[in-house]
């Protein structure tokens, strides 16, 4: 069990910051932003008219338009412009090896002509399972095309295999796109009910079934769930580290007491390893809380960006695909490009090489915190493997409750502040950075002076 220390910097003496000036402030950079952007203005005014706001996931959209990229190599992006940027959002955690890795671009290369589609069983999909059973301790594996389809099969998979409808779920977590993953996916707190009573919020045009949302780092809550309805639930959905609301770390033995409590009652524990995997370390966050899941979901870091995803877990589970009982479908399933992906991308991302980005990682939340520290910000930082998390709040968020009391005008200073000194992080306003194996010490040191210079205009009279 790793000390909650380790990841979490409160700050010591806080001090508010006036208001009027993060409204200064914020009128300031978002003016600056509209001159410096001016062709991706004229990108986003052509793409609206065949894009809903232009872009192809509305994750890519942030107001008042998003900056158009032409091209990315190692940490950095070049917009249509002609600015670089150093890259912090990776892919949303997608892009451990970096853009363009040398050593993916050539193992790519050298399967292409080979054939992109076999919609057979292939060498290439054999040892990307072998290599994802070895790295992540699981039994079977099956390979899937995005997050949202990794999520969908095994839920199916658990609720056949415990022959139970009833699905629990993180408040505020997101899973992807699947229905019922998406029930109260940071719900409004008007419709969420009261913290001791929480309701699910469904999303418009969604059908989820029976879905309960539970908040984390609460035991209790989920032992009074259960009590009520012993059969009822097939499994519980859970980041093992909420990456949906910035960084929140668990308490000390939660995983662990929470896995040990769903055994009591026959509940599956399906751990979304999507958004950590290899960016928590090399066999993902649940290994290093030494917690072994029922079954587990993965994609992002292991194709180091190229579309791939995973299940999978117990045989006696993944047996239910086996027999036919729990179907699970896809055209596009272990084709090469993703099979080639999934085999190089973990030859690249060693033990040793992952802990270079986290020492790292470290080493910019430390500088960070140091700066909080001197000019008494109202704000704390988290980390964890190779993500760290500025939350501007002065208290530890320790689930959706508490996230949605954060500073959200200071968190969005930050990030404009952060984009117009040419440093993207992901758009969400609750996200977090990311340090791939191709940052350096020197790329790090621009967000540190980023945020250096923030704090002294927040201090400034």
């Amino acid at each position: 069990m790793l000390p909650l220390e380790e990841h979490l910097y409160l700050p010591k003496d806080p001090k508010p910051v006036n208001k009027d000036k993060v409204q200064q402030l914020l009128k300031k950079e978002k003016e600056y932003y509209l001159t410096k952007t001016k062709k991706s203005k004229e990108n986003f005014k052509t793409s609206t008219k065949t894009l809903p706001l232009g872009v192809p996931s509305t994750f890519q959209y942030w107001d008042p338009y998003p900056i158009a990229v032409k091209n990315a190599k190692g940490a950095y992006l070049t917009d249509l412009d002609g600015e670089s940027y150093l890259d912090l959002s990776m892919g949303f955690g997608a892009l451990q090896i970096g853009h363009t890795h040398p050593e993916l671009i050539e193992s790519i290369k050298s399967v292409l002509e080979d054939g992109l589609l076999y919609v057979s069983p292939s060498a290439l999909a054999s040892k990307a399972a072998q290599v994802i059973t070895e790295r992540f301790k699981i039994d079977q594996v099956r390979f899937t095309n995005s997050g949202t389809e990794s999520i969908m099969y095994a839920i199916r998979t658990a609720k056949v295999f415990t022959q139970r409808d009833g699905l629990l779920k993180i408040e505020g977590g997101y899973h992807g796109g699947f229905d019922p993953s998406m029930v109260s996916a940071k719900p409004n707190l008007e419709e969420a009910g009261a913290p001791d009573c929480i309701k699910p919020v469904v999303a418009k045009g969604t059908t989820p079934g029976d879905v309960t949302p539970i908040p984390y780092n609460d035991l209790k809550y989920l032992s009074q769930v259960l009590e009520l309805d012993p059969t009822r639930y097939a499994a519980l959905l859970i980041e093992p580290i909420m990456e949906n609301i910035g960084i929140v770390l668990p308490d000390e033995n939660y995983l662990t007491e929470l896995h040990m409590l769903l055994k009591r009652y026959g509940v599956l524990l399906i751990i979304d390893e999507i958004k950590t995997g290899y960016t928590a370390g090399p066999q993902g966050a649940s290994a290093l809380y030494g917690v072994t899941p029922d079954l587990i979901t993965l994609a992002k870091s292991i194709g180091g960006g190229v579309t791939v995803g995973a299940f999978g877990g117990k045989k006696e589970i993944m047996e239910k695909i086996t027999s036919n009982q729990a179907s699970h479908y896809g055209t596009y399933n272990g084709n090469t490009l993703a099979m080639q992906a999934v085999i190089t991308v973990d030859a690249i991302l060693t033990p040793e090489i992952l802990e270079q980005a986290r020492q790292r990682n470290i080493r910019t939340l430390f500088q960070i915190n140091a700066l909080i520290e001197n000019y008494q910000l109202p704000t704390h930082t988290v980390g964890f493997g190779s993500k760290g998390s500025v939350v501007w709040s002065p208290l530890r968020v320790r689930n959706y409750r508490d996230y949605k009391g954060i500073d959200f005008e200071l968190a969005e200073l930050n990030w404009l502040w952060n984009i117009n000194r040419n440093i993207i992080t992901p758009p969400g306003l609750d996200e977090q950075w990311l340090v791939s194996i191709l940052h350096t010490d020197q790329d790090m040191q621009k967000l540190v002076d980023s945020f250096h210079s923030l704090a002294i205009e927040l201090r400034s009279h």
